[in-house]
């Protein structure tokens, strides 16, 4: 029994040796750029005082759990690492059009999808770039979350100069570091949620360049042209402490057009108060995909995708977050599909441009293909 007692001492010390170790490693591996930083100072003390921060982190509107009731993280965790989803991954390479983004004329109002939600705008005249993730990667792990085959055609480079850059929310497949930095010299200004700015001074952007917003403000690109911020349920967080920057939604409001952007979140009354407050939307970028029954307050199931449009009362609409990434357990292609099912008797036009396809918004009547079909 003595000698039981011994052995297990040593593999407890063992263990525990291990663990200090690995402690130790996370704890450096996390120093690295990468992972951004944490807003302090004056950029905290603003954060300090907003309506939507409480008890040390933003907080969303209405109070529900990240995890559905009867659902756990632990057996989300043992699901994730030991059985088998058929189709998470293309094994084909997927259709792509690479557009010289560079010979656009200025004065067209259009976008250019990239796959999940990276998506180029130009508006009145204005360059937007949203959520860009060109990496090939929307982890910070190495190897880890890659890109289907094929999709992953455009750089930093392929870019003109960018007069906004938007970015709802700093998770690592909406804020990816390598790519910030690659668009440096290109961007004129960055438009952010509160907190999120702290990640790009750090990363060497210059503070008069960082617009960092709480949900409900406003800010003027041009006369008649405001960029409206609106809440979404979400979170935010690149480390452990979650929810230290916030999320944001987008009103593009223009002299001659009005277009949405989800970010990540999940249904959320605040869709019809966007809808009663704009009277309809004309083109809605719609967040659908890396969805689980388990986590639907944060990332909308399909019907509710459809809900949504319809309360904002959307006029066309682009599912984004989609075919690019695998984040969640379902099919790679199911999110379009089920959206092209759902739209048959919908009020709105449901678009589906390949990735980097140019869409016209001034062209309502442009149509596009069936891509995702007959791909394994």
């Amino acid at each position: 029994m003595k000698r039981f007692f011994k052995i297990l001492k040593r593999a407890l010390i063992v263990l525990l040796s291990l663990a200090g170790v690995l402690l130790i490693v996370a704890f450096f591996y996390m120093k690295q750029a990468k992972f951004g930083k944490l807003a302090n100072g004056e950029r905290l003390e603003r954060i300090q005082k907003s309506p939507n921060y409480k008890n040390g982190k933003f907080v969303n509107q209405i109070i529900k759990p990240t995890i559905t009731e009867g659902y756990s993280m632990t057996s989300l965790l043992y699901q994730t690492l030991f059985k088998k989803f058929e189709r998470r991954f293309p094994t084909d390479t997927l259709p792509t059009i690479k557009t010289n983004l560079k010979a656009l004329p200025a004065d067209t109002n259009l976008v250019v999808w990239f796959g999940h939600s990276s998506v180029y705008m130009q508006l009145d005249g204005k360059r937007f770039l949203i959520d860009p993730v060109f990496s090939g990667s929307a982890s910070p792990l190495p190897n880890s979350v890659k890109a289907f085959k094929g999709v992953d055609i455009y750089t930093p480079g392929d870019f003109p100069e960018i007069d906004y850059l938007i970015i709802s929310h700093d998770h690592y497949d909406h804020l990816d570091y390598k790519t910030i930095l690659a668009l440096k010299p290109k961007v004129k200004q960055v438009v952010c949620g509160l907190g999120v700015g702290a990640h790009f001074e750090y990363w060497g952007y210059a503070a008069g360049q960082i617009i960092e917003k709480d949900w409900y403000e406003q800010l003027v690109v041009s006369p008649g042209f405001t960029i409206h911020t609106f809440p979404t349920h979400h979170d935010g967080g690149r480390s452990l402490k979650r929810s230290q920057s916030l999320w944001l939604s987008f009103v593009f409001e223009t002299p001659s057009m009005t277009i949405f952007y989800s970010g990540d979140g999940g249904y959320d009354p605040v869709f019809k108060e966007i809808g009663k407050r704009f009277g309809s939307i004309d083109f809605a970028l719609m967040e659908c995909g890396q969805y689980n029954v388990a986590w639907q307050s944060v990332h909308k199931l399909p019907e509710e995708v459809k809900q949504a449009t319809i309360d904002i009362n959307a006029k066309r609409m682009l599912p984004v977050h989609h075919s690019k990434f695998s984040l969640a357990q379902h099919p790679w292609d199911e999110p379009i599909i089920k959206m092209k099912e759902l739209a048959k008797d919908a009020p709105y036009t449901l678009v589906t441009p390949i990735i980097g396809e140019v869409l016209y918004l001034d062209n309502p009547s442009q149509t596009f293909t069936r891509w995702w079909e007959g791909i394994n």
